[in-house]
């Protein structure tokens, strides 16, 4: 899927209504969606609790927070990708504060051109940490492959008085005769041993 075709959902936190209506009004819903708007860091919180966003995008400060912690805590779960919008005198020091944890930040004031480049660059992150969500599972779905076909050798080991060499050798041959998976027969072994 190309990134013109990608739609990612969207939660904006910011206080007063004009900016809200801006914001939302930046992001149109053949890229965006659903936009969700929360007007105080606690709302925000429900919300993210509720569901995951690909982009959340914070107009500091807000009556209940300035609103860092929330961008490191959204920004450390898997797949966001957070914009914090502070004041120009603020920004060097939140910016030290949040930019290891992967939070972009823009002064105010936001124009159009600014805050679409600040989009393309999260669309940009977003992407690349959906190919690393994939190598993840990749390699858990592995190791958890391995764990199987392990505890399946070590019943063949302790129930048919194999030794390690010969669980492996059994486990790989009905594989490759039978056409299927490593993990299905561990599995199969597991069923019957255990």
């Amino acid at each position: 899927m190309s990134l013109k075709e990608r739609i990612y959902s969207v939660l904006v936190v910011s206080a007063a209504d004009k900016p809200n209506n801006a914001l939302v009004s930046m992001l149109p819903e053949s890229h965006y969606g659903p936009v969700q708007v929360a007007t105080s860091i606690s709302a925000a919180k429900r919300l993210f609790s509720e569901r995951s966003f690909d982009f959340v995008i914070i107009n500091s400060p807000l009556p209940d927070d300035v609103g860092t912690k929330f961008a490191v805590d959204a920004g450390s779960t898997a797949g966001t990708v957070v914009l914090l919008i502070v004041r120009a005198e603020d920004n060097n020091d939140i910016r030290d504060k949040v930019t290891e944890y992967g939070v972009f930040t823009i002064p105010k004031p936001l124009s159009k051109p600014v805050l679409s480049l600040a989009l393309d660059w999260m669309a940009s992150t977003r992407e690349h940490l959906r190919k690393l969500e994939k190598k993840t599972l990749s390699v858990e779905e592995k190791m958890e492959e391995i764990r199987i076909v392990n505890r399946a050798k070590w019943l063949l080991i302790s129930e048919l008085k194999m030794n390690e060499p010969q669980a492996h050798r059994y486990i790989e041959k009905q594989a490759m005769d039978r056409c299927v998976p490593r993990r299905t027969v561990a599995e199969e072994i597991i069923r019957i041993y255990s």
